[in-house]
């Protein structure tokens, strides 16, 4: 296969993707490719789930004998079609277990976690929670008493967004015409989303129903924007794109490969521009606002609760692996992570949504992978180093495994 039909492979590739955007809505999360490929798909009849995943195995079939990709690239266009298959067989309606689609969508394994830990992480939130009454109710006693006020919201988003660009772009250079816009919004299954527009653009969402907490607020702008989805989405395109010409990196899919290294990415972003002693900076954005924040005991209780990261994920696997009745997951989640029933409940709606069920396992496994990456880097790389790595090239969960 020479390079124009490799070429012609990745082409099929992206009508492929869009294609599952008709199946269902939001499965291309961004697209900035040749809009004349969105406008063939909109003009097809509508298409037939098994159909697109024959079309993603025969890809498969066909992906040896591009001669025009390098092995790295082919190897992450033949993750990202193993993924299509399977999707395109639950929406045909074959049953897939639940951890064998998390495989086949995000090229890892998964398993229940470890009570022993979670019980481990209770006892070091006690200590720092010290008081009297039960550890859920001093638990959700401090999370509310770390709520922005809704007024101050907007004001505190663009403080850390603004001290987090001036940072990232002395590390991880940015084109001149890169942006975000902020928005408040309700009614959403998620805290917080990056919309990516294409040219160094993205909007950020940022969900008001959650009340945002004066601790998780540096972390999630650091993962919508500097250095997470924002920065790896422009230096993508700066580099794979516009450099490389690799267009399968115009597109952006749900319950795919890619998924899981940009949230474990996003989720290390604040790890990668500030570092482990996140608080007292924090700290003093804050009182910049007139606001009072205590990073370092901040700090002790997201060490302490990273421990419980596991709990959604095995609440994931009880409601669809094991099939428990839903009121049994909600206690799960209410026991292990300190929270109220409506909290419980608003997880459950993102556990229980069709389009990203699967999702959590994103957000677990990938920090969990990619951590364990930047900390065992060789002697001599600094984590800014590491870090451009997974900001730069088209890596899979996979590839660093063997790594």
């Amino acid at each position: 296969m020479d390079v124009s039909t490799s070429d012609s492979l990745v082409r099929e590739y992206l009508l492929l993707g869009l294609r599952f955007d008709r199946v269902e809505d939001g499965y291309v999360d961004a697209f900035t490719g040749d809009p004349a490929l969105r406008r063939a798909v909109a003009a097809e009849p509508q298409p037939d789930p098994a159909d697109l995943a024959r079309q993603a195995e025969r890809l498969l079939t066909e992906l040896p004998a591009a001669d025009g990709l390098d092995p790295a690239r082919a190897d992450y266009i033949a993750a990202h079609l193993r993924a299509l298959a399977c999707a395109g067989r639950k929406f045909a309606g074959e049953d897939v277990g639940f951890v064998d689609e998390v495989e086949a969508y995000f090229d890892v394994h998964i398993s229940k976690g470890d009570p022993d830990r979670y019980r481990d992480a209770h006892r070091r939130l006690d200590e720092v929670l010290a008081g009297a009454g039960p550890l859920a109710d001093r638990m959700q006693a401090y999370r509310a008493g770390e709520e922005i006020p809704p007024a101050r919201l907007e004001e505190c988003i663009h403080a850390f967004s603004s001290a987090l660009r001036d940072r990232v772009r002395a590390e991880y250079p940015l084109p001149d015409a890169e942006t975000i816009s902020y928005e408040v919004v309700t009614d959403k299954p998620w805290s917080g989303f990056n919309y990516y527009l294409g040219d160094y653009k993205s909007t950020v969402a940022v969900n008001a129903d959650l009340k945002q907490q004066m601790a998780n607020l540096p972390r999630l702008v650091a993962h919508e924007s500097y250095p997470g989805h924002h920065t790896e989405h422009c230096r993508k395109e700066a580099g794979l794109v516009e450099t490389r010409g690799q267009a399968e990196q115009t597109i952006f899919l749900v319950n795919t490969p890619q998924c899981l290294m940009a949230e474990g990415l996003a989720d290390l972003a604040l790890y990668a521009a500030i570092g482990p002693e996140w608080g007292g900076w924090a700290a003093e954005i804050y009182a910049d606002l007139g606001l009072r924040f205590d990073g370092e005991r901040a700090q002790t209780i997201a060490d302490a609760t990273a421990a419980l990261a596991d709990v959604r994920q095995d609440a994931a696997l009880m409601l669809h692996d094991e099939h428990r009745d839903v009121d049994d997951v909600v206690a799960f989640l209410k026991r292990w992570l300190l929270v109220n029933d409506e909290r419980a409940r608003q997880m459950l709606r993102f556990l229980s949504s069709p389009l990203w069920r699967a999702y959590t396992s994103t957000y677990i496994e990938g920090y969990r992978l990619l951590r364990g990456w930047l900390d065992a880097r060789p002697d001599g790389v600094s984590l800014t180093q590491r870090f451009t790595t997974l900001l730069d090239e088209p890596l899979i969960p996979s590839s660093l495994r063997a790594a």
